[in-house]
């Protein structure tokens, strides 16, 4: 009985980490070492700002 309650949690790890190689065999990740660039393109910074209203003047100094 004592052997028992060593070997089911060791073969149950065992199970877990030969489940969780076979997914990263199965589902490669190509760009998993590459980060994601930390700056924004300029064509989405353009796209996000709105111009000022057409006849609004402009502030005196």
């Amino acid at each position: 009985m004592a052997m028992l309650a060593v070997l089911i949690p060791l073969l149950m790890l065992g199970v877990v980490l030969v489940l969780g190689r076979y997914e990263e065999l199965l589902l490669p990740q190509e760009d998993a070492g590459r980060p994601e660039p930390a700056v924004v393109p300029p064509n989405a910074a353009a796209a996000t700002s709105s111009p000022a209203p057409a006849g609004t003047p402009a502030p005196s100094p």
